[in-house]
């Protein structure tokens, strides 16, 4: 059984979209089941679809408004590099509605249900493929991997949502009683979890370097110090998760197929640039024929 498993990212997602294209498109990988966490939940239901074309049109056409229904920052380029600042007025907006969070993200909700369509998630369902997003029950202190075979368009839809809610900057989401956030919070790269469900071979596209660089400017305000913060979480996070997933796949005689970013994208993936995410979904592409050529060559 081969699965593919897409890290979180944000706005780097754009690469492993670029690298999945590759690997379905010119290798002709056919997956029975597609992992995600964050960013990688809004990508596995198209690509399951073999719709590259479509989820590439929507990545590279994103902007801050498409996610944001109230964005807590404001982006600033000094030189050279975009800084992050706190949106006060915004900020306070939301905690004066009664919001827990300092911004909200309704607006990626309803995007998600814009470019899925009810007739798509049906033929998912009936498809031999599962498709399985993250998600973090900060309730119950409990990482949930939530298959589309288990529940309904609608249902499934903010389950996509949540997985790539980067709380405390966009929403905080209540349901079924328990209060739900970004699945990288507990579980950036799911690659354990394929193998629990029976994958044998996974490719999994990892949205940092395989070498940690100091790649972070010092923190010019608050905001930029907590976003800070939570990049390093989540980067410890992930290297666990990495090694853990490569010590169970040597166990059970799994092979894990890993696609790092050759460079460092960015070192603050809340910020969506259009132009940037093009050429990164370009370089994913590019860079996974670059591997599989060279693999291919070292081959006898």
């Amino acid at each position: 059984m081969r699965a593919l498993v897409i890290s979180g990212g944000g706005s780097k997602g754009a690469f492993a979209g670029g690298v999945a294209q590759y690997l379905i498109e010119a290798q002709g990988h056919d997956y029975d089941m597609y992992l995600g966490t964050s960013t990688g939940s809004l990508l596995i239901s198209h690509l399951a679809l073999n719709k590259t074309q479509k989820i590439k049109n929507i990545y590279t056409s994103v902007t801050q408004k498409s996610i944001f229904s109230n964005r807590p920052f404001m982006v600033k380029r000094k030189h050279g590099y975009d800084q992050i600042s706190i949106n006060h007025f915004n900020v306070l907006k939301n905690f004066f509605k009664g919001g827990k969070t300092f911004g909200e993200s309704y607006n990626l909700k309803k995007l998600i249900l814009e470019t899925i369509t009810p007739e798509e998630f049906e033929t998912l369902k009936k498809s031999n493929k599962e498709i399985i997003v993250t998600v973090s029950n900060l309730s119950m202190n409990e990482v949930e991997y939530k298959s589309i075979n288990d529940f309904g368009y609608e249902d499934f839809c903010e389950w996509i949502w949540i997985s790539c809610n980067y709380t405390p900057f966009m929403s905080l989401v209540r349901k079924n009683g328990c209060e739900y956030a970004d699945g990288g919070l507990g579980s950036m790269v799911p690659i354990e979890e394929a193998i629990k469900r029976g994958a044998t071979e996974i490719d999994a596209i990892i949205l940092q370097t395989e070498v940690t660089y100091f790649n972070r400017l010092p923190s010019k305000n608050v905001f930029s110090l907590i976003t800070h913060l939570f990049s390093f979480m989540l980067d410890r996070i992930e290297n666990q998760n990495i090694r853990i997933g490569k010590f169970v796949a040597a166990n059970k005689n799994v092979i894990v197929n890993f696609y790092y970013t050759p460079t460092v994208l960015t070192t603050n993936s809340l910020i969506f640039d259009k132009e940037k995410m093009e050429r990164w979904w370009e370089s994913g592409y590019s860079f996974a024929k670059y591997k599989n050529e060279d693999l291919n060559q070292i081959q006898p």
